[in-house]
């Protein structure tokens, strides 16, 4: 396992993903166990998380405190299934700065194509959190971190649900500063490129309705 990607194991993590992945979990039950599991893995990926020093008053006396610097941090969903993830990341950085990359998958040729980008102003002195419920081919999540490497950022965390190995070789081998926390590592692809044993298309499931090209 390369030195970026980190699994995250946790229990409850893996039980809500398990509801996530079967075929009768509702439109409504899936998106609140996106949030969920958003919550949880951005809990995770700032655990090591560099701090500022602030200054704290108490009802008791001022004392100086190591914490996040959470009005320089932006979230940045790939659309669709990203904005799934992102009410979740949210709740836990409620200040946070809010970026959207639009993509969609040509289930022909598998290949990502671009209709949309948006990133605040000084987005090169944040630190950013790129959300994408499936880490499948890696071809998405390269493009997204070109575009926000374009666009002047400097440092991002990828966080996703569910990755495939072929996938995180691929975004590791392009990206190897980039590090990569993931809620289940699943077996592989099939041939039309959908994780196995993965939980199908994570946008359609979110908003019960699939995307035409």
């Amino acid at each position: 396992m390369q030195k970026n990607v980190h699994v995250i194991h946790n229990a409850l993590l893996t039980h809500k993903i398990a509801e996530m992945r079967q075929v009768k979990t509702r439109p409504m039950r899936f998106r609140e166990l996106v949030v969920d599991v958003a919550m949880m893995e951005t809990y995770e990926a700032m655990r090591n998380f560099h701090t500022i020093s602030k200054e704290i008053v108490t009802p008791l006396e001022t004392y100086t405190e190591q914490v996040i610097d959470v009005d320089n941090i932006c979230l940045v969903p790939i659309m669709r299934a990203g904005l799934g993830m992102e009410e979740g990341a949210h709740r836990i950085l409620p200040n946070s700065h809010t970026g959207q990359i639009g993509m969609f998958r040509n289930e022909g040729t598998h290949q990502t194509k671009d209709y949309f980008s948006r990133f605040p102003k000084g987005i090169e002195n944040m630190d950013v959190l790129l959300l994408d419920p499936m880490l499948a081919t890696g071809g998405s999540a390269c493009d997204a971190l070109a575009q926000l490497y374009k666009a002047g950022a400097k440092k991002v965390i990828f966080i996703c649900i569910i990755a495939a190995p072929e996938g995180v070789e691929f975004v590791s081998k392009n990206y190897p500063e980039v590090p990569i926390y993931i809620g289940a590592l699943d077996r592989q692809l099939n041939e039309n490129a959908y994780i196995l044993p993965g939980l199908g298309d994570a946008g359609d499931r979110i908003f019960n309705t699939p995307l035409d090209d």
